[in-house]
């Protein structure tokens, strides 16, 4: 495979995503899906009724600067059934469904994001004993970010927990430092080790192209800071999936390419060779590659699931394809793909072949 590190934003090149992407419903074939991994589940409540709220006002940080975020207010009959149901649902999340854990906990308040295309409710759990608190999402379901939350969970280092009910997905909080704000507030500290911070984008942005998760933007994805022996390890997870395979143009499934991880990619060109940058998608690679072997039957299902249905456009689909028969020199290897899911499937046996060929056949297989 080529170092897809060799073109990169220095130049000033950068990309820009689609400026609203449609709600794809999920289908009768992945709810069965969700259901035999118990991924659907029955909800007291729903994302229809958290939008009954009366009035909001804007979510400032500690700085007192504005957020995209805003603080709703329901009527007080209407928050009362709330309180208790998204107490509830925090035990599905959390203790699969035991309830005997919820009476010292408590709903401290329902957020609402404006901002991009899933217009989340963010519920903050507070422990009425010790005031700990927590957070929870609750979205619109979108099949787009289901499969996202789904090859993530087969395929990357992370698990996700998330669950569906009709139209509605709840998704666990990923705990870690937004991207931008650890680009502004953290990355030129004298305790963050660039080197090993400069690998882990590497795997990120592998990550990122082998899997087709689009617009992992700064804000798009967290930082956690591990600490280690006698320094520091770093984890980049992505924290949004609705741009799950839907783009038409490869970049923007390079999170390198985004003005908003320059920062970033500045410093793996200062702190990292083309060698040390080839051996760290590989090694990304080979660990992928084990993690789709040890699940390849949930991981086919879901990609049989996903090549029949409908997440892009056919313009963007062609687009994608050409791209990435030109990026790989291989028009052979997509030019038969006709959904964005027989594409990503494709792009899994390009991108992992070789790591594929070293297992050994009976547990490495992988059809179309």
């Amino acid at each position: 495979m080529s170092n897809v590190f060799g073109h990169i934003i220095s130049s000033g090149e950068a990309e820009k995503p689609s400026k609203k992407k449609p709600i794809f419903p999920v289908n009768d074939q992945l709810r069965k899906y969700l259901l035999h991994y118990s991924r659907e589940v029955k909800l007291p409540v729903s994302y229809r009724d958290l939008q009954r709220y009366t009035y909001s006002v804007p979510l400032k940080d500690r700085q007192g600067k504005e957020t995209s975020w805003e603080k709703v207010s329901y009527d007080m009959r209407e928050w009362e059934y709330l309180r208790e149901n998204l107490v509830r649902i925090y035990a599905i999340l959390k203790t699969e469904g035991d309830m005997s854990f919820i009476k010292h906990l408590d709903v401290a308040r329902i957020d609402f994001c404006y901002f991009g295309n899933s217009q989340p409710f963010r519920i903050r759990i507070v422990n009425k004993f010790n005031d700990n608190y927590d957070h929870y999402y609750i979205k619109q379901a979108d099949a787009s970010r289901v499969y996202g939350l789904e090859l993530e969970h087969l395929l990357s280092p992370n698990r996700m927990t998330y669950f569906t009910d009709r139209d509605t997905l709840i998704e666990e909080h990923i705990p870690g430092i937004p991207g931008d704000i650890f680009i502004a507030d953290h990355l030129h500290s004298s305790n963050t080790n660039l080197i090993r911070l400069a690998k882990e984008f590497v795997k990120f942005n592998e990550r990122c192209f082998v899997q087709l998760l689009g617009d992992m933007r700064s804000y798009n994805f967290v930082v956690n800071i591990i600490p280690d022996i006698e320094d520091f390890q770093y984890r980049i997870r992505a924290i949004d999936f609705d741009q799950q395979s839907y783009e038409g143009r490869k970049n923007l499934y390079l999170p390198q390419f985004f003005k908003e991880n320059k920062a970033l990619v500045d410093i793996v060109l200062q702190h990292l060779n083309t060698a040390s940058i080839a051996q760290y998608q590989a090694e990304e690679r080979t660990m992928m590659t084990y993690r789709l072997v040890s699940s390849r039957y949930r991981v086919k299902e879901l990609l049989d699931i996903m090549s029949k249905d409908t997440i892009s456009t056919k313009e963007k689909l062609e687009q994608l394809k050409l791209e990435l028969a030109q990026h790989f020199n291989a028009s052979a290897s997509f030019s038969k793909a006709r959904t964005m899911g027989q594409l990503v499937k494709r792009q899994l046996k390009q991108t992992l072949q070789n790591n594929l060929l070293l297992i050994p056949k009976s547990k490495s297989r992988f059809d179309d």
